[in-house]
């Protein structure tokens, strides 16, 4: 089992690992630029794992943005029988690709911590 982590952005949650690409709500930055996602909710090393509260302290994720773009067309159709009411509308989410580098501060500090307490 791997390391991964569980962090917060564009108001959902996303489990990633090392080497993932995941879709983003569209974030602010160019292709090809790193990111750092401060809000870490959990991290793992495949043994043990550190749930935050909120927030796990001193651990990000680093990514690359790899790519923008839009999702597939949702269409919105609203009616009323009837009425002669008829709306249809589509829209296209933006998103950003996210190819996941690093995760910083998983639980190594945990251990150290617990094994600091322990003694």
């Amino acid at each position: 089992m791997s390391a991964y982590a569980v962090i917060k952005t564009g108001g959902k949650q996303y489990r990633v690992a090392r080497g993932d690409e995941v879709r983003f709500e569209r974030l602010d930055g160019e292709v090809g630029e790193t990111i750092a996602f401060e809000e870490v909710l959990l991290t793992s090393d495949g043994e043990t794992i550190e749930v935050g509260r909120p927030f796990v302290e001193n651990s990000k994720v680093v990514g690359r943005i790899t790519h923008h773009g839009k999702g597939k067309k949702v269409m919105i159709f609203k009616y009323k029988r009837r009425k002669d009411y008829r709306r249809k509308k589509g829209h296209r989410q933006q998103f950003t690709l996210v190819r996941i580098e690093d995760i910083k501060g998983a639980p190594e500090a945990l251990a150290q911590e617990v094994q600091n307490n322990g003694t």
